[in-house]
């Protein structure tokens, strides 16, 4: 008898363990913490663009995404995007066809470091699939090829680079002097990083940072560091910071609940 139930017991258990969900999704004073968990779910996440701005939620529902977030820049008078989106191994937006960059004295001058900016990678090394974060120029690892990626920044952990990405400019005296995407302000973020599991796996995290609790870039990197993240960067924020998932949605515009109309986005395929 003890024996049968033992065993009743360990099944009970196995068929739980294989139903588990492997997106885990926590709030607490503001802020969505979202785990992804395993190695399956990385074969559904997927980065992706829409020719015209829509919102945050009608990429949910075009997508039929189980999970939806908003991820790299964009201009809004010309509806470019500002970084580099690949998905099915190859770039499906690229922010050197953006004009209103190349026009911009200040912009071309730096066009180098704005184009060479952190992005979040899935890997395909030899069939197994893995999280980078990098600079954008960074070489992938022999065997490996990038199956899907957004470009964003800066990247938070284990260095934060504004400067190094021209988020902000400092004169001779340490004096910020140019600013861009409030990175200096208190504003809701989309934060992603992950680190590596004891079992060799990796757990990716994401932080929708809302308007109850509007953090600067420091404060957004802090947070990662809590969490002892392995790597970790920031997507577009303020007014672009959306999550869809279930019965969440998140926007972080005051005027209306729809959200602001966007250029990219991580889906994950449900």
């Amino acid at each position: 008898m003890k024996k049968t139930t033992f065993l009743l017991l360990t099944l009970c258990l196995l068929v739980l363990a294989c139903y588990a969900s492997p997106i885990k999704v926590d709030y607490d004073n503001g802020v969505y913490h979202i785990i992804l968990s395993g190695n399956k779910i990385k074969k559904n996440i997927q980065f992706v663009s829409s020719p015209n701005l829509i919102t945050n939620r009608e990429a949910h529902m075009r997508g039929n995404s189980l999970l939806t977030i908003n991820t790299g820049f964009f201009d809004p008078k010309n509806q470019k995007t500002i970084s580099y989106i690949a998905n099915d191994y190859q770039n499906i937006e690229e922010p050197i066809f953006n004009e209103n960059l190349l026009q911009n004295p200040v912009l071309r001058k730096n066009l180098k470091t704005i184009l060479n900016r952190t992005e979040f990678r899935i890997l395909d090394c030899d069939g197994k699939l893995r999280y980078e974060i990098a600079s954008h120029d960074t070489k992938v690892d022999f065997l490996c090829s990038v199956k899907t990626s957004a470009q964003g920044g800066p990247r938070l952990l284990p260095d934060l680079r504004l400067e190094e990405e021209f988020f902000i400019v400092k004169d001779k005296d340490g004096n910020v002097i140019r600013e861009s995407a409030s990175m200096l302000h208190k504003v809701p973020r989309t934060l992603i990083g992950f680190k590596s599991t004891p079992n060799d796996e990796q757990e990716l995290h994401i932080f929708i940072v809302t308007n109850k609790n509007p953090m600067t870039i420091y404060e957004a990197r802090d947070l990662c560091a809590k969490y002892e993240l392995d790597s970790a960067m920031a997507f577009d924020g303020g007014s672009s910071t959306s999550l869809d998932y279930k019965d969440i949605h998140v926007v972080s515009t005051e005027a209306n609940d729809t959200g602001r109309s966007l250029k990219s986005f991580m889906i994950i395929k449900k």
